[in-house]
């Protein structure tokens, strides 16, 4: 996604986006807060473009027995508090549970699951 927005940290943690740098990507790990409450109902559901229920574990919908999601969002910039990105698909006001760096090697995919 190309769409850009701003992640707001909490200014007693700001001085922990110090070697946060532009062009960078981060995995940013969110709560669900508007989805609905899961029930054995949401077992299988029919992601967007797609005709077949596919089960909760096997699909990206927000609809979940722990309502937490996770992006890989790339830095366009830090300034202060804010961190500046895109690819973001969170609704405003989304609360941040955490913000780790992407390391490509830590998901990278073994090879059983290329076949």
């Amino acid at each position: 996604s190309d769409v850009e927005g701003i992640l707001n940290v909490d200014r007693e943690y700001a001085a922990g986006l110090r070697d946060i740098k532009a062009g960078q990507r981060i995995v940013v790990i969110f709560l669900f807060h508007k989805s609905p409450d899961f029930t054995s109902d949401f077992l299988f559901q029919a992601p967007p473009n797609h005709e077949k229920k596919l089960g909760v574990f096997s699909n990206c919908s927000p609809i979940r027995p722990n309502p937490i999601g996770m992006s890989v969002l790339e830095v366009l910039k830090v300034n202060d508090s804010k961190i500046y990105v895109k690819g973001i698909d969170m609704l405003d006001g989304t609360p941040v549970l955490d913000i780790k760096p992407y390391i490509e090697s830590k998901f990278d995919c073994p090879s059983y699951q290329e076949k």
